[in-house]
């Protein structure tokens, strides 16, 4: 399906908050700023993100939607601010709600695929 004519630019990265250190199945993303946060949680397309765990620390991901198991989260490797570091890991996402303006994504498990 086509992306939204509001969607956003391939370059665009948007500010995706959790509320943890590090991802989980159940964890909650909140992305904000896209232009069509209701066509978004209804029929995703890929998006960067810049993903802000709740130690401030920020590193880059993206939400794929290619493939067949739905749509997935990517996330680079990182370290946390205790100093764990976090290789690149790859989750599915369970569930994308709109959320006022913004876009809830809860996670799935990890795509091991």
């Amino acid at each position: 399906m086509p992306q939204s004519s509001s969607g956003p630019t391939p370059a665009q990265a948007f500010l995706a908050v959790c509320g943890h250190t590090h991802l989980f199945p159940g964890a909650r993303c909140r992305v904000q700023g896209l232009p069509d946060a209701r066509g978004f949680a209804a029929d995703p397309w890929p998006i960067e993100v810049e993903l802000r765990l709740s130690d401030d620390v920020v590193t880059e991901a993206k939400v794929g939607t290619e493939g067949p198991r739905g749509p997935v989260l990517a996330v680079m490797s990182y370290t946390t601010g205790a100093g764990t570091l976090i290789d690149n890991r790859t989750w599915l996402i369970r569930d994308i709600t709109q959320a006022g303006e913004d876009v809830e994504l809860t996670i799935g498990g990890r795509d091991l695929a």
